[in-house]
């Protein structure tokens, strides 16, 4: 009983050791219970092997006088290794297996009924996936022969796979940059292929969120809807005022089949990058992210209503050619939306020879509205397909489903400016300039190189007699991935919308030349930043931003002045004036410093350990080695610091 006692005191004294010294001198993290199996591991290897291996000569007898000083120096070389022993355990287990790679034991049961929900519905998606003879796709045997048939199976396992995966579909039909024509034409049919959800099933949603009966509400309600989305359908309806309306419902369930799948999809994101090369040099995983965080939007629909809100303002100040719904706020929520009824068909639809309307100046107006979008207004649609598109009674172009929206600042609008001026003028440096001057800049940035690769694009996609297309998008989004610039996702934005206009002004007019239009728009906004009263504003901008500037400057002037005068003016040069950069070399010197005093400490120690000279503690065990012993103590901690530092900064970092 005495020993368990002794035993149980000790592991404790042992833990509290650890974990003192493991915080304030080897910064390393550490779990309660991975300190209490690395305490009683070490507290049992000196228990049962070091203590009775030096106190061998004890054993069977009591130590004399002469030897007592020796013997207590023994027990206190024993007790100060068992925290040693515990600490290079910790680190190692650090290092192997960081804090936080493993949940915690309690987390273990925690949302079990929701990760089993995900597996289920893991397994089903593979096996949509396998039905449809998608395994090899997964697993990057892709073949070019095959991409008729893999394109249709693509196509029926994402219809198959439910409302994200539809949508997924729909998303990736607008991007001929990154898919082939065949895919294209497959994932297109996913458009307007999805089952309404009876009407009748709808009615609650729509006086929840009208905070009325629907007949109080609405003149008329059509039960039948006019269209079935993926994540919402839409009904018309008349308001009791007269007025034309629709109202875009989202389906039950919708949100958290969202979620759900959405993991899903980062999975397989994952899986795609990890084990294929297509995956990579698309940057699935990119995409996966952006598209989560745009359906996140799209399916809470108050998101949608104060974008038209702040869009059909910009369109009032500038008297745009395109229209846009107008939304009614008062009758909508985060599942309903209830929006202005633009008269028109859809553009894809449309035929636009019997309603005698020009394409080429249908396509123009709807490139000068987006450039208008992007350069004026600030806020401008991100997903321009032809599903989005109206051709109204008119004769104009309506826009509709601003779920997703671009935004940019006045200092990106500027850059953009200065995007489209170098592009005009062919200017191979201005245009690296500009998109660097917007960017994270890489530490290594080949500026030739760059100045080169961006010259050679544009002579051969931006020169007259040139066919532009989306083959000219992706490979600007090459370039500037081959040289590491991190364009900004708003700017980003811009180019994609771009990319997903340009198939919407093809079908509207085949011959359309986008790249002498857009040249044209640049012209334009050139020469409306010419006239006097444009040049008046900059300039009054300028004024009033240098203005707190100009009134200073007589007063720091005459400090100058003075301190020229009286011999005070030095300058200082600080070789590491970031923090960052100090704490950067001190780190280094510490370990430096740690490494060979370690290193110092454990040659003496082996040194020493090999003396058999000097002063007797026991008969076998001399006062020389038990230095020895104890340098390596010194040392295995020092060395442990440094270890701790190598191994243990990326846990710390991430």
């Amino acid at each position: 009983m005495t020993e368990l006692i002794l035993s149980v005191f000790g592991i404790a004294v042992n833990t509290a050791a650890v974990a003192y010294v493991a915080t304030k001198l080897l910064d390393v993290r550490y779990t309660v219970w991975r300190l209490i199996v690395v305490s009683v591991c070490g507290y049992s290897v000196m228990q049962y092997g070091l203590l009775a291996a030096l106190m061998e000569p004890f054993r069977y007898r009591e130590p004399t006088s002469e030897e007592m000083p020796g013997a207590f120096a023994l027990w206190g070389l024993v007790f100060v290794t068992a925290p040693v022993i515990a600490m290079i355990m910790l680190v190692v287990w650090e290092a192997v297996v960081p804090t936080g790679a493993v949940p915690p034991v309690r987390t273990w049961f925690k949302g079990l009924r929701t990760r089993s929900r995900r597996t289920r519905r893991y397994v089903q998606i593979l096996g949509i996936a396998a039905r449809h003879g998608l395994t090899g796709l997964l697993r990057g045997r892709r073949q070019a022969e095959q991409d008729a048939e893999m394109a249709r199976a693509l196509r029926r396992a994402l219809d198959d796979a439910g409302v994200t995966f539809v949508k997924l579909g729909q998303i990736l039909s607008t991007r001929r940059d990154l898919l082939p024509a065949v895919y294209i034409a497959e994932l297109a049919k996913l458009q307007d292929q999805a089952a309404p959800v009876p009407g009748e099933g709808m009615v609650p949603l729509v006086e929840a969120a009208a905070g009325a009966p629907i007949g109080e509400v609405f003149a008329s309600f059509d039960l039948e809807p006019v269209a079935a989305a993926s994540i919402a359908q839409v009904h018309t309806a008349v308001l009791h005022g007269g007025e034309a309306v629709v109202v875009k419902v989202r389906r039950p369930g919708a949100e958290q089949a969202v979620e759900r799948d959405l993991d899903i999809i980062r999975r397989l994101a994952r899986s795609l990058d990890r084990h294929t090369s297509w995956g990579r040099s698309m940057n699935v995983l990119g995409l996966a992210d952006g598209f989560a965080e745009a359906l996140r939007e799209e399916v809470d629909f108050t998101v949608e209503a104060r974008n038209l809100a702040q869009v059909a303002a910009a369109h009032d100040r500038r008297s745009a050619e395109v229209r846009v719904p107008r939304p009614h706020a008062d009758l909508s929520d985060e599942q309903v939306l209830v929006m202005e009824r633009l008269p028109g068909v859809p553009l894809g639809s449309a035929c636009l020879a019997d309603r005698g309307v020009d394409g080429r100046e249908l396509a123009a107006a709807l490139l000068r509205e987006m450039f208008d979008e992007i350069m004026v207004d600030g806020i401008f649609h991100a997903d321009p397909h032809p599903g989005n598109l109206m051709l109204l009674d008119d004769g104009r172009v309506g826009l509709i489903d601003y779920g997703s929206v671009g935004r940019l600042d006045r200092e990106l609008r500027s850059s953009f400016e200065a995007i489209l001026q170098a592009v005009d003028r062919q200017d191979g440096p201005a245009l690296a300039d500009a998109l660097i001057s917007v960017s994270s800049r890489p530490d290594e940035l080949d500026q030739t190189g760059f100045e080169r690769a961006l010259g050679s694009f544009m002579a051969r996609h931006l020169v007259p007699g040139a066919n532009p297309g989306l083959r000219m998008f992706t490979e600007l989004f090459r370039i500037i991935a081959k040289y590491r610039i991190v364009i900004p996702p708003e700017l980003a934005a811009v180019f994609r919308s771009l990319a997903t206009l340009e198939g919407c002004l093809t079908a509207v007019d085949p011959g359309f030349d986008l790249i002498a239009e857009a040249r044209d728009i640049g012209q334009r906004y050139a020469e409306r930043r010419l006239r006097p009263a444009a040049v008046q504003d900059l300039v009054v901008e300028e004024v009033h931003d240098l203005l707190p500037v100009l009134r200073k400057l007589p007063r720091r002037l005459e400090r100058l002045l003075a301190s020229v005068e009286a011999g005070q003016v030095s300058v200082n040069f600080r070789l590491f004036a970031k923090a960052e950069d100090r704490r950067t070399v001190t780190a280094w010197l510490h370990q430096t410093l740690l490494t060979v005093l370690a290193a110092a400490a454990g040659l003496m120690a082996v040194m020493l350990l090999g003396n058999d000279n000097g002063p007797a503690l026991t008969a076998e065990f001399t006062l020389y080695q038990f230095f020895g012993l104890s340098l390596l103590l010194i040392a295995s901690v020092m060395a442990l610091r440094v270890l701790a530092d190598i191994f243990t900064r990326r846990s710390r970092q991430d």
